[in-house]
């Protein structure tokens, strides 16, 4: 079942669900909480790798870009980089969510996610963010905009083995900022 805004607020006050800093305003909408972008990216470099070959599994190198909350990224058409959520997620084990663009910069051709919009029961961290432009003009990105948003789902019982359980080998749990994968 997904939340509507006035079970987001009664499972905030509980602390099983929590983003850390606080949320901005009006970030609870009537099925969904507005993420905001943090200041960190990861640019592929493509000037060093031939392709991306999965097969051989090995992930492409990227190169870190930093910005202070002042600054600002242009995201130029076609390219792809990694970005990630200014607020840490906590998702407890009885509720998953998903990333999904906010629909005013899905409009001006920005994609925030390829393939990798589901957050785990249990997952705790800042969400990588998969930025793509697909629009002739180059879009500009400021930290604290609002990037994302997630919907959140209850689930029918609690994850067995919710996301960071030992058992699992979770690469991603208490990630920070733009992280590239761990393998494919």
């Amino acid at each position: 079942m997904l939340l509507s805004d006035t079970d987001i607020l009664a499972e905030l006050s509980l602390d099983g669900l929590w983003f850390e800093p606080k949320l901005g305003d009006n970030a609870v909408q009537p099925a969904s909480v507005d993420l905001r972008l943090g200041t960190e990216f990861r640019i592929f470099a493509n000037h060093i790798e031939a392709a991306i070959d999965p097969a051989n599994q090995k992930l492409p190198a990227t190169t870190p870009v930093r910005l202070d909350k002042h600054g600002s990224f242009v995201l130029q058409p076609g390219e792809f980089v990694l970005g990630h959520t200014q607020e840490t997620v906590q998702i407890p084990a009885y509720l998953a969510a998903q990333v999904a663009g906010k629909s005013s910069l899905g409009r001006q051709g920005l994609i925030v996610h390829a393939t990798a919009g589901f957050i785990d029961p249990g997952f705790r961290g800042q969400i990588t963010l998969e930025l793509s432009n697909c629009n002739r003009l180059p879009i500009v990105l400021r930290p604290g905009m609002k990037i994302c948003q997630i919907t959140i789902t209850r689930l029918s019982s609690p994850a067995e083995m919710p996301y960071g359980d030992a058992r699992l080998g979770s690469h991603y749990q208490g990630q920070t900022g733009a992280r590239p994968g761990e393998g494919l």
